[in-house]
């Protein structure tokens, strides 16, 4: 009888342990695609558009937080995020902002 016993543990727990392993293999794959994804995400495209298409909220923005700066180019991506160059005396650089107006830091 406890030989019997013994028997039916051996093989319980080895069914146990090969089915743990199964579902490690199953799970890992899926695991190393969430990685793979979280390192690299997608940059968003930037659509050239013209300077009269730029939302009123992000121009009074412009003039609110930079009087003196002058916008040369205006782009948008599909986000509705506007990528800005502009210039301020002698510096040129790139601002973000949303379609109302609010900063966006890149």
């Amino acid at each position: 009888m406890k030989k019997l016993i013994l028997s039916a543990a051996i093989v319980l727990g080895s069914l146990t342990t090969m089915s743990a392993q199964e579902q490690t293999e199953k799970s890992t794959p899926a695991a190393e695609t969430n990685t793979t994804e979280q390192a690299t995400p997608a940059t968003p495209t930037y659509t050239e558009i013209k300077l009269e298409e730029v939302p009123a909220a992000v121009t009074e923005a412009l003039k609110k937080a930079y009087p003196e700066a002058v916008l040369n180019k205006a782009s948008v991506n599909e986000k509705k995020e506007y990528q800005l160059a502009v210039k301020v005396g002698d510096k040129e650089g790139a601002l973000y902002a949303d379609e109302t107006g609010k900063w966006i830091q890149k």
